[in-house]
């Protein structure tokens, strides 16, 4: 009995130690495929960034910082040219991208829809960043159905890209979306093409806002005798030079208003309707195949932590215009300017909402609004 009992002890104690040594190993299981990550992505020390905004670079240096090791090669465009050019290297073969940051329509319409992605949220992998408390509404936001490819990290209150020369209009005309509409601007609109991506989170907002809908995208577009400019700085300058006096899009009217230049943005925020919640070029994907996969993790993982997201509402020539507001809320918001702070009481649609992200519908109306 005695030798049996020994026996059985010493089983009873390998099993624990056993279970101890492996507990040891794999606890916590998150820091060992996360050390394993870093090192393998050391080793191809490179990743390719394709980025829908120019000035990138200061705030890209806060990773490399931290990872000298992986170099950041970044490709600048709008959404729109990127994802083309992603999914024609695609079809050549040549599967270039590893990752791509823009505009959540250009990543759905055209990455999403070219199955060009493989899932972000495998990749997530940092307790912080998988923690969805950490995050706007206490959830990660993606912008495709599936709720695994398109991960939204900006939420930007938006006027809806309008911006208004100050010596030809005045915001005290205007208290509705429908006052646009007025005859007297009648051939003073410039606008990019609403048939691209590029206007994707205004065009959203205009059509899915139960204040407005098809019909006042009909009357803009069909009525005002609106001119089409696809180059953005191009059409800022036609209002700065008063060709015009309201434009749809001038994405580089901000800087242009910092220069001292008679342009401003109306505040459509305390208009009837109110504004949209955007994610402006806020939205990363995976590229499916991408040529440094571990580099993409650690790089996505990094970007969308507290110190990532803090360096990305702090650098404000990540965007040219506002700083962004990270829809991670655990941290700081006090430095931000007032037009990218959210405003208890005031009237948001969430552009994001992935059954909103196919524009077929949009497009299809803009093209037979533009026969």
């Amino acid at each position: 009995m005695t030798k049996r009992l020994i026996t059985v002890l010493l089983v009873f104690f390998v099993c624990c130690l056993t279970r101890l040594s492996h507990a040891a190993e794999s606890a916590p299981g998150w820091q060992h495929e996360w050390e394993k990550t870093v090192e393998a992505a050391k080793k191809e020390g490179r990743l390719n960034l394709y980025v829908g905004r120019y000035g990138t670079e200061v705030f890209l240096n806060e990773f490399r910082k931290e990872y000298p090791e992986i170099k950041v090669v970044t490709v600048n465009g709008t959404g729109n040219d990127l994802g083309t050019r992603i999914l024609a290297e695609m079809r050549a073969g040549k599967v270039l991208a590893d990752l791509f940051s823009g505009g959540a329509n250009t990543n759905y319409n055209l990455l999403y829809k070219g199955k060009a992605l493989d899932s972000i949220k495998d990749a997530l992998i940092l307790p912080e960043v998988v923690d969805e408390s950490k995050w706007y509404e206490g959830q990660h936001s993606y912008g495709d159905p599936e709720r695994k490819h398109i991960y939204i990290y900006i939420a930007n209150p938006t006027s809806s890209s309008l911006y208004f020369n100050t010596t030809l209009a005045s915001p005290n005309e205007f208290t509705s979306h429908w006052d646009l509409l007025n005859p007297k601007w009648q051939g003073k609109f410039v606008s990019q093409d609403p048939g691209s991506t590029g206007l994707g989170a205004t065009m959203i907002f205009f059509y899915y806002s139960p204040e407005l809908g098809p019909e006042f995208i009909r009357r803009l577009f069909g009525t005002m005798n609106v001119t089409y400019g696809k180059d953005r700085r191009q059409i800022t300058d036609w209002l700065v030079q008063g060709k015009f006096a309201i434009c749809l899009g001038c994405r580089d009217a901000p800087r242009a208003k910092t220069q001292g230049l008679p342009v401003d943005e109306f505040d459509t925020g305390s208009w009837k309707e109110g504004e949209s919640l955007s994610t402006g070029g806020g939205s990363i994907s995976l590229i499916k195949g991408a040529p440094h996969p571990n580099a993409s993790r650690v790089f996505i993982n990094w970007f969308l932590s507290r110190k990532g997201q803090s360096a990305l509402q702090k650098h404000l020539d990540l965007y040219g215009e506002l700083p962004p507001n990270s829809r991670r809320i655990d941290i700081p918001k006090e430095d931000l300017p007032p037009e990218s702070k959210l405003i208890k009481g005031r009237k948001y649609l969430d552009t994001s909402r992935p059954e909103w992200q196919d524009m077929a519908p949009i497009f299809k109306l803009v093209k037979e609004i533009k026969k």
